[in-house]
């Protein structure tokens, strides 16, 4: 599979796979100055890049691993999510979870992107439905249940 990408930043560096096996291609922020992220705040990075996700298809954006053990830089949504029909500049929402301030300059890599198929399914309002054994499930509020002594719950849900 190709996917477009289109600098919209001259000194932007497309993602890159570490290893033949990488899961995610690292993206690069493209800055023109450092920027330090203190304790408890998000800075919004560009990565010069616009992404054009195939249809079908998303973009999720991970934190890096090392980056956020080691500095407590992560995406502050968890995963970001690149849609098929965005076509803007892909940024990353850096959230420092640390108690020290750090700093990101231009070229570091800061996310890493997957690229996953998406299935697309019809959404129906249902007030109950059938595990697949064909037992009933009881729709409960969230944080109550209803199982047996001694069992745990399947699953508890809430409808609003």
């Amino acid at each position: 599979m190709n996917m477009q990408v289109k600098r919209l930043c001259p000194h932007a560096k497309l993602p890159t796979y570490g290893t033949p096996s990488s899961a995610g291609a690292d993206l690069y922020v493209c800055l023109e100055a450092p920027v330090t992220i203190q304790p408890g705040e998000t800075a919004f990075l560009p990565t010069g890049l616009a992404i054009a996700v195939p249809e079908g298809y998303a973009g999720l954006v991970f934190a890096r691993s090392g980056m956020a053990c080691k500095q407590g830089l992560a995406p502050a949504n968890k995963v970001g999510v690149i849609d098929a029909d965005y076509r803007g500049q892909v940024q990353v929402a850096l959230h420092n979870h640390g108690s020290q301030p750090q700093t990101v300059c231009d070229g570091d890599r800061v996310a890493q992107l997957l690229v996953v198929p998406v299935l697309a399914p019809s959404l129906r309002s249902w007030k109950s439905w059938t595990r697949p054994s064909g037992a009933p499930v009881a729709l409960v509020p969230q944080g109550k249940t209803r199982s047996p002594p001694g069992r745990l719950p399947a699953a508890s849900f809430s409808i609003t």
